[in-house]
Formats: structure tokens, sequence, C-alpha cells
């Protein structure tokens, strides 16, 4: 069977569309610049992954050598000036090396809208990225769809954070602009049957569900599946600007990633080409509500495989509870603490920090904290958790994001809040002799010129109250929760 190269394979789409593909049989290469990110997928051991860059041709050499079908699923939400134009070349290197390695077809996602009409600049540069892949003549079977609603992706959670939350809805001209919402399931069916269908090869598809709405009607939609009673009140004034900030505000979408969103909800999204129905006579896109019930169902049972939300010390004696030492211009606490309990059920503990469970000590604080960074324009305190016990690399919690996990052994969180520099938290479970386990829970911070170091020392006060409440808290977790399982050790150094 012909092998695939799936690329963004760690992005919201990727990561669902890489299981479906195995599940149908085919041999699935996935092209990602960080490997790392793929740790805790349950289907990382049946892929080949090969690292590298879509501005690096060697790698993209390696990546695309033996494939006949490749998909391209990258597209930056980024607010620099330059975005634009590094999608385009990178569209063109990825054509340019599936010509070259022989490659029969690219299946690209691409955003829906009317390309004779005002499109937004990141909808533009969706459709333009589609002509990139064009360019280098390999056939191009690109997708457009809208809004897809699916638990994790982003759209879906500005909704259903939005209905939740706010029960008189202050609603801009966007709300009311027609757009046409698709289920995730569908979008992964027709990614997936383009494989197999002769007549998509080098065809521009729009692809949507059975239903055209406003933004408010799927707002209301999504209240009506939930039982809650929503009333939307139009104000006319509220630019896509504010708009951002107001979702930044209410949602857990940061304003710079809401901004692009909301610009492509200023024209009408629907599909206006019926060439799916007749390509694929067997995809039914189901409604909208159908789609909302879906969503909510794999929250409910938490079986959100991808989210949109989508790097030490030692001692078994002399155990210091404390110690605060600086190496390499990198300021690092670590505390440690003897637990009576084994490596794997600390390890439980403190990986299941944040989201709706929280810290277990001062959450106020952390919220706080979250609060003001918002006010700032950064992430704050809402993104949660993808599930509440189960992490891999690359998961967001709250304003942290994973950047290592060792099973049974360490968690490494990397801070995406705005300070003045690079913060990280770690913890590790280390065994003991005796069966039970040193823990250390190390903040590693990188000052950023002045500023940076009055941050850490004028805060370090409430930050050594709270990670001394958050390491004895964990402690006590983990020992009440082997003594549950009768596994309690009578630790000693």
């Amino acid at each position: 069977m012909r092998k695939i190269l799936v690329s963004g394979a760690t992005g919201y789409i990727g990561g669902r569309l890489v299981p479906k593909l195995l599940e149908a049989g085919y041999p699935v290469r996935v092209f990602v610049r960080d490997p790392g990110r793929l740790m805790g997928r349950a289907w990382l051991e049946e892929v080949e992954v090969v690292q590298g860059d879509v501005f690096d041709s060697q790698s993209l050499a390696k990546a695309m050598d033996g494939v006949s079908a490749a998909y391209y699923l990258i597209h930056s939400m980024s607010q620099t000036p330059d975005f634009h134009q590094r999608d385009l070349i990178a569209a063109e290197a990825f054509g340019s090396a599936a010509r070259l390695a022989g490659v029969d077809q690219i299946i690209y996602l691409g955003g829906l809208g009317d390309e004779r009409g005002e499109l937004s600049e990141h909808l533009m540069s969706r459709q333009e990225t589609g002509n990139a892949l064009r360019w280098a003549g390999v056939p191009v079977t690109e997708f457009r769809a809208a809004v897809i609603v699916g638990s994790g992706s982003i759209s879906f959670e500005m909704i259903r954070y939005l209905t939740e939350r706010v029960p008189i809805m202050v609603c801009p001209r966007w709300v009311f602009t027609k757009v046409q919402p698709i289920a995730i399931r569908d979008v992964l069916d027709y990614l997936t049957a383009a494989l197999v269908v002769p007549e998509a090869r080098g065809q521009i598809i729009e692809i949507g569900g059975s239903d055209v709405l406003t933004y408010g009607d799927m707002m209301m939609g999504y209240a009506r599946v939930r039982g809650l009673r929503r009333t939307l009140l139009p104000v006319p004034f509220l630019t896509p600007n504010l708009s951002s900030y107001w979702v930044h505000w209410v949602t857990p979408v940061p304003a710079a990633i809401a901004r692009p969103l909301i610009e492509g909800l200023k024209s009408e999204v629907i599909v206006r080409d019926p060439a799916a129905a007749k390509i694929f006579p067997d995809i039914q896109p189901v409604d909208y509500e159908s789609a909302v019930e879906r969503a909510l169902g794999r929250l409910d049972a938490n079986q959100v495989e991808t989210s949109w939300s989508d790097s030490l010390f030692s001692s078994q004696q002399d155990v210091r509870p404390v110690e605060l030492t600086t190496t390499d211009g990198m300021i690092i606490e670590n505390r440690q603490a003897v637990v009576a309990a084994p490596p794997a059920e600390v390890f439980r503990a403190f990986t299941r920090l944040g989201g709706d469970r929280g810290y277990g000590y001062m959450d106020w604080a952390w919220r706080i904290r979250g609060m003001f960074d918002r006010i700032a324009g950064g992430v704050g305190f809402r993104r949660g958790r993808r599930h509440p016990v189960f992490i891999r690399v690359g998961d967001a919690i709250d304003f942290w994001r994973v950047e290592a996990v060792e099973p049974n052994k360490l968690m490494r969180l990397r801070a995406e809040m705005k300070v003045p520099g690079g913060a990280w938290l770690q913890y590790k479970s280390e065994a003991l002799p005796d069966g039970g386990t040193l823990l250390h829970q190390t903040a590693f911070f990188a000052p950023k010129g002045l500023l940076g170091l009055l941050y850490w020392y004028l805060l370090y006060p409430v930050h050594a109250l709270i990670f001394s409440g958050l390491i004895t808290k964990i402690k006590e977790q983990a020992e009440r929760e082997a003594g549950a399982k009768g596994q309690v050790q009578t630790t000693t150094l």
C-alpha cells in the first residue's frame, strides 16, 4: 500500500488524521520539527518519524523519499509582518520537494471563502498557500473549510467558552455573518477519501456541514444542546480588534490568535460549489448540533485526542528542603521532600496538577497570576488541560506547556505567561532503597536583564510560600493515594 507523509502531525488536524490513516492500513511517515512533542501519542510506535523543517531542503527530501501522497497541514496564525510570505515560501518548498521525489498527490486543508470577495489576510493566505503548493506541478487536492466543530478545536472552544460563561452575549456584526461549520469527523473523512478518489486530484473542493448558520446561531445552537438560556445583544460598533480582546478575556484563546479568526468572519464563509457531493457521494456531513453533541460527548468522556492549545538534582543523603543557586545566569530553586509512596504514585500526583483539579494550595493566587497575565496580553489561566489525568509533551496546562515527560519519573513545564525571561517548573520522582520516593521540585528562571532579576527577587517571598505549600500537597496526595492502595512505605535516609 502507498506510503503517506503527514506534515503538521503535532497539530489539531494532523494529530487526528494519523490514527485514521493507520486504521485504514496505510504506512505513515510524519514530518515534525520536534519529535519530542509526539511523546504520549498512542500511535507513535506505528509511524516513521522524520525530523526537519519545511525551510530545510535536505530534511524535506528525506521526508518525501518513497512517498506517494503527502498531506500539507501547516499554517501560521502568527501576527508577525512576514507570516504570509513565509507561508508561501514554505508551501513552494514543500511542493518542489514533492515533485523532485516523484510524489503523486498533495492534499491540503485550506480556508473557505469567496476569493473574488474581500477576504481577511489570513484567509487569503490560506488560499494563496494552495496556489503555492500547485506551483511545482504536483496535483493538489485542496479542501476549503470554515469553522471546524470538534472537541479541542479552537473555533469550537471559542463558542463553548463564550456560551457557557456569558448569559447575555454582546455581539458585534461579525456574529451575524453566515458561516457553514463542519464536524471534525467529516473533515477527516474527506481528507482520507481523497487518497482513493481519482476525481479529487488537482481539485479545489469546498466542504461544509449540512447547516448554513451565523456565528450567533452557532452559539444559540450550542446553548440548546447544553440546555442553557442565552440572549444575544447586537452591538454594531465593536471592531474585530476590540472583539478579539473580548474573546481574550472570556475564553482561553489569546487576542493575538482570536483576531485573525474574527477578521475571517467579516465575510461569508459558505460552500458555493457543490462539487464535494458529486466527488464524495458517500460522505454525508452532519448538522451543526449533531457535531456539537459529538464534541461534548468526547469532552465528557475525556477522549480529546488533540487540542489547539494541541524540555536534576539527585541526593539520597542529607536531604535539604530548599536550595537556591545560580548557574550560568540561570536561577535555580530546588525543593525536596521524602514521600512514603512509590515513584509511580508520586508521578501521578504531580502530573495531575492544574486544570479543573487546581494546584491544591493557594489556587486563588494562581488565578490572580493568570488574571494579570491576561491584562498583559498573555495566555492567562483559562486553557485548562487536554485530559484531567494523562499528559504528553506539547500539552497545555493552564499557562504552562509540557516540555518533557519521562513515565513515572519526570515532568517539566515551561511557562508561557508573560515574564521578563524564561521560566520552567520541573518535578522528578527518585526511587529510594526502601521503596519510598525522593521528590524534587525545581523552579528554573533565566532572567532577562535587570527587570528579570527584579521580577524574581521581588516576588520570591510569594513564590517561596506557594512552592513550599505545593510540594507539601503533592507529597500528601501521593501518600494518601498510596495508603488507599496499601502501598505506604516507611522511608528513612
